[in-house]
């Protein structure tokens, strides 16, 4: 529930350690409020007495930052709070306390090595000194990968990504997200759009209006009328190398 409104509607959904996921739907589906509640920020309430049972790793009952350090996350509001001057380099090492920025932080000479690893691996170390707000939305946007990478997550979990990205930035972005799914970290994307679904996924969700309505293999979810039927317009699927299009809306 978000104020008297129900975002969620019963929602049951399990997803494999190491899975790679894309979660689909319009805008106002209720994704990012899923997301929110895979990563505790909002809960869910208990309906007429029913048992609501969230699991991570086995488990009913987590240490809230135990469960938050097992997941890396890349999503609008992690952008906006990085709007301010911090430095590249300090982005991606703030993601060992899951701070916004460095503040009396204890940086260890491993943290900086392991950043400097991470740079090179996204290829922004030449970046690294620069303030977040001086450079692109798909430079910043990486140093918030390389954030959410820094302390080994098993999942990486990708809220509305691409948003703001042009072409260029989205070429270098699928390519890094790629490398990461082939590494063994697990990818849950969730999306509008359906040229974010990289070739390594291999299950897609679909929401609409807090529910999922369809869960299953790509090649079977990603369908004209599946589509049609989610967004509410004509739509011609198409594959190429991997990658699905939508046209004819």
């Amino acid at each position: 529930m978000r104020g008297d409104a129900t975002v969620l509607h019963r929602i049951t959904l399990s997803i494999r350690e190491g899975e790679h996921v894309a979660i689909l739907g319009p805008n106002g589906s209720g994704k990012s409020t899923l997301v929110k509640t895979i990563t505790r920020e909002l809960y869910p309430v208990i309906d007429d007495g029913e048992e609501v049972t969230f699991r991570f790793r086995g488990q009913t009952t987590w240490d809230v930052f135990s469960l938050r350090a097992s997941l890396g996350i890349v999503s609008p509001d992690l952008q906006i709070e990085y709007t301010r001057g911090v430095r590249g380099r300090d982005v991606i090492i703030s993601g060992f306390f899951s701070s916004i920025g460095l503040f009396r932080h204890q940086v260890t000479p491993e943290m900086e090595e392991e950043a400097e690893r991470i740079m090179r691996f996204l290829g922004i170390g030449h970046l690294a000194g620069r303030p977040m707000d001086t450079l692109s939305t798909g430079e910043a946007r990486r140093f918030l990968i390389g954030r959410a990478l820094v302390h080994a997550p098993r999942t990486l979990i990708l809220d509305e990504p691409t948003n703001s990205l042009d072409i260029t930035a989205l070429h270098t972005f699928r390519k890094v997200i790629r490398e990461i799914a082939r590494s063994g970290v697990g990818i849950i994307m969730v999306t509008h759009a359906l040229h974010d679904i990289i070739p390594e996924i291999s299950r897609v969700i679909l929401m609409k209006e807090g529910r999922i309505v369809l869960d299953g293999r790509k090649e079977s979810v990603l369908t004209d009328d599946n589509l049609r039927d989610l967004f509410g317009v004509p739509v011609r699927v198409r594959q190429e190398n991997g990658y699905y299009y939508a046209s004819g809306f």
